[in-house]
């Protein structure tokens, strides 16, 4: 699960380093929140092993209002069973807690408005945290 989460932050230092945004103002001006809302679902991809595009997304369902509607009541309905097992090939429940805060952490990068998603410095604070819980 630690190796996880190195990666995740990893992905998330290279896709702000490489200058990539998806989201244009209206204004001609490119706002970082678009950067914060494709890795929040980038996350919700690797956790959920689902593509946003995945044909059980239909009309108002979404990927990321799925995870909201099922977390954290039933969040071994919704992760990768493939990423709570140990190498012995246990489940991982300690790690259910660590899975759910990166998932929270998603569903704040996500927020469908820019101005209501979660700031660079404060995923940065978080994902430290995360990683601190796990060691």
């Amino acid at each position: 699960m630690e190796n996880m989460l190195e990666i995740l932050v990893l992905i998330f230092f290279l896709k702000f380093d490489d200058g990539f945004e998806t989201e244009y103002g209206s204004k001609g001006r490119v706002p970082t929140r678009g950067d914060i809302y494709s890795y929040g679902i980038m996350l919700l991809e690797m956790l959920t092993r689902k593509k946003p595009t995945d044909e059980m997304f239909v009309g108002e369902l979404s990927l990321r209002k799925w995870v909201k509607a099922l977390i954290p009541y039933k969040i071994m309905e919704v992760i990768d069973g493939n990423l709570l097992r140990t190498e012995q090939g246990n489940d991982a429940i300690t790690a259910q807690g660590d899975v759910l805060a990166i998932m929270e952490l998603e569903l704040e990068c996500g927020k469908e408005l820019p101005k209501e998603r979660i700031g660079i410095k404060d995923v940065i604070i978080k994902l430290s945290k995360i990683k601190s819980q796990m060691l």
